[in-house]
């Protein structure tokens, strides 16, 4: 694997995470709760869709084979997209949604961190940016998660359910492979440890307070990031997709 094979792997999995889960989150759009709700994760997609943005056309910059952001986000089958699996999720109820992106805002805000120090000009400038928008993110869902376990018996009961079902999907973000290992030899790409036993250790602490419990499960999901997905993602496609692939080339 070249260094730019590498690379362009990379940046696909960055931007497909962004891409795929501002689309869930773009369902809320009119469904929140609380109208204050519906403009919040409203918001947070459009950042997540301007992050995959920035990552895609990097992604098609580093291939080199003239292809643009819009051809990798509309013109690539299941198999090719390399998202987590907890991204293309179906949203469930609030409690659901919030405890997936408590789950990845979290995890984001230290990658990104880390991911400043990148050797790789581009993909610095990438974290700085998006750092700016994943800290708000962060501190959204860690206020509702302390709402939602310390709320009610209902509220409490449906984290618990959502961080249950959800668990066993956070294991994915923290691999390596070689591609990582590739990049983190030469500064580009993050070292992965550090950014869990953070992770690990915010979580926890937040879920204690909420008064919420870590499941006790050693088994994790896995398979998205090479390309093997639930079917959650066809069905994602087959709507996102729809109009470059009715019409190809079709313009304005």
């Amino acid at each position: 694997m070249t260094t730019e094979q590498a690379l362009y792997k990379y940046c696909l999995r960055l931007g497909d995470n962004a891409l795929i889960q501002s689309y869930r989150l773009s369902e809320w759009c009119s469904n929140a709760p609380i109208l204050e709700e519906d403009l919040a994760l409203t918001n947070f997609a459009l950042d997540m869709i301007g992050r995959a943005q920035l990552l895609l056309t990097y992604a098609a910059a580093v291939e080199g084979m003239g292809k643009t952001d819009d051809d990798l986000a509309y013109r690539r089958g299941e198999r090719q997209f390399m998202n987590t699996l907890i991204t293309e999720l179906p949203n469930g109820d609030f409690a659901y949604t919030m405890t997936r992106l408590f789950f990845t805002s979290v995890y984001e805000y230290y990658y990104f961190t880390e991911l400043q120090n990148s050797a790789d000009d581009t993909l610095k400038a990438i974290a700085a940016k998006t750092l700016k928008e994943v800290k708000y993110h962060k501190a959204h869902a860690t206020d509702w998660m302390l709402r939602l376990g310390g709320g009610t018996e209902e509220s409490n009961k449906r984290a618990q359910t959502a961080i249950n079902a959800l668990w066993i999907y956070t294991g994915e973000l923290f691999e390596t492979d070689r591609t990582e290992a590739l990049l983190q030899d030469m500064n580009i790409a993050v070292d992965m440890p550090p950014v869990k036993a953070k992770w690990n250790t915010y979580v926890q602490e937040v879920l204690l307070e909420a008064g919420l419990s870590v499941p006790a499960v050693d088994y994790m999901q896995t398979g998205g990031r090479n390309g093997v997905h639930t079917e959650n993602l066809g069905h994602i496609l087959s709507e996102m997709q729809y109009l470059q692939r009715a019409y190809p080339d079709a313009t304005w």
